[in-house]
């Protein structure tokens, strides 16, 4: 079989046992590196791949994709917009909602909230809120009965369950024969949710859109705008644009990574400092092969000038040590990918096996509110990964494979 000389005599370098253990030892660290380095890559941005898709869905689970609004204070004519995006491609849902600030209080206690008029026939379309109930639920919303659904966190705050009185305190004026006093209006609350994220459980109320119609002294039947779902959230930026140029004048459009841009911005730059950060393990382990080889080429120079006398040109010379270097950046690179793909593959339950193990929790569900580390390998990643090792393995041999091609045969054979 064929086998080009540099690689044939590469390869023999590497399976040759050394009289040099250093080496070897130098050799075995340089391919442990790599595989720690590729490792812990894959590792970790699949482990960030998972925070940020099970974040994404717990917060698109009560935000909708895209929402529609108006310029104006309220909306009349919106049944006839509602029934045509209906009809439009990748549209799988359409609910109006009415939005507004408001304190809640019960006993003496009180917290701030946002509240969200919903239409409870039609508010699972766009949202998964009935799925998250703990207690009762959102069909217990009637109109004119001022019942409210809150967050869990909210709920445990004030101190309140299913069938307690809470007073809504809104940022509006009541002209009263004692004077001017804000507006406000006892609810019932008819339910409980937890979506696991801060955002919704703490400061979240929901009540029924004709009852948030008449606390916020809208005209019956108007609302704030509509919250769309599409069958796919990432066509949510294009359909949005599009749908603002179709949109008559007074009505904008918006999708959630508008609404959430800061917060994906975030992660996406955490993601992009722990790449770099770990890329480093497989810089340092480049070094060991640039030791590696500098050690090979000066114990090997009579052998490269032996070669050289039979008319082995510096390219050939080259190209030997190139292989050698390269192949340790290989061996490793593979044993990483199998090391990291099979972590972030099992990682929901290599976990719990060493929390059972060593009698601790990592994530705590008092703390944290993802109390597992979910895993989202995206075979993008590993090729990015791979590729990048291979390159910074190529790199580290090129300047020891230069000096091996500089060997003057008469000086490395004087002595000898």
């Amino acid at each position: 079989m064929f086998k080009p000389l540099p690689f044939y005599i590469g390869l023999r370098y590497t399976r040759a046992k050394r009289r040099n253990h250093f080496i070897s030892f130098i050799s075995l660290t340089s391919i442990l590196g790599i595989a720690l380095g590729v490792t812990a890559l894959i590792t970790v941005l699949s482990v960030m791949n998972g925070f940020e898709k099970e974040l994404r869905h717990r917060m698109l689970g009560m935000s909708a994709h895209v929402v529609v609004r108006t310029i104006d204070k309220s909306w009349h004519d919106w049944q006839d917009l509602a029934q045509q995006l209906r009809q439009r491609p990748h549209v799988t849902g359409v609910a109006p909602f009415i939005q507004g600030q408001a304190m809640v209080t019960y006993n003496k206690n009180v917290e701030g909230a946002l509240l969200q008029g919903i239409s409870p026939e039609i508010e699972p379309q766009v949202s998964q809120v009935q799925d998250k109930m703990i207690t009762g639920s959102i069909d217990n919303l009637k109109a004119g009965q001022f019942g409210v659904v809150l967050g869990r966190e909210l709920a445990h705050t004030l101190g309140v369950w299913i069938g307690h009185k809470i007073t809504l305190v809104v940022p509006q004026a009541s002209v009263t024969p004692v004077g001017i006093l804000p507006r406000m209006k006892r609810f019932t609350v008819q339910g409980i949710f937890s979506v696991g994220m801060h955002e919704f459980d703490s400061g979240l109320v929901l009540l029924h859109l004709d009852d948030a119609a008449k606390l916020l002294r809208m005209p019956a039947g108007s609302l704030h705008g509509l919250n769309l779902k599409l069958d796919d959230m990432f066509l949510a930026k294009p359909f949005s644009r599009n749908l603002q140029q179709e949109l008559p004048h007074g009505y904008h459009s918006y999708d959630w990574t508008y609404r959430h841009k800061n917060f994906f911005e975030a992660i996406k730059m955490e993601k992009t400092v722990m790449f770099v950060i770990l890329t480093l393990i497989v810089a340092v382990a480049a070094f060991n092969i640039v030791s590696t080889l500098v050690m090979v080429v000066t114990d090997k120079q009579a052998d490269i000038a032996i070669l050289r006398t039979l008319g082995a040109t510096p390219r050939t010379v080259m190209g030997i040590f190139i292989v050698q270097g390269t192949l340790i950046g290989v061996f490793g690179t593979l044993l990483g990918l199998a090391g990291g793909v099979s972590l972030a593959l099992n990682i929901e339950t290599v976990i719990p096996a060493l929390e059972q193990f060593m009698g601790i929790q990592f994530l705590s569900p008092d703390v944290y509110y993802i109390s597992d580390l979910p895993s989202d390998l995206r075979w993008l990643d590993v090729y990015r990964i791979s590729t990048l090792s291979l390159i910074i393995s190529l790199l580290a041999t090129i300047y020891p494979a230069w000096r091996a091609s500089r060997v003057q045969p008469a000086e490395a054979l004087r002595y000898e």
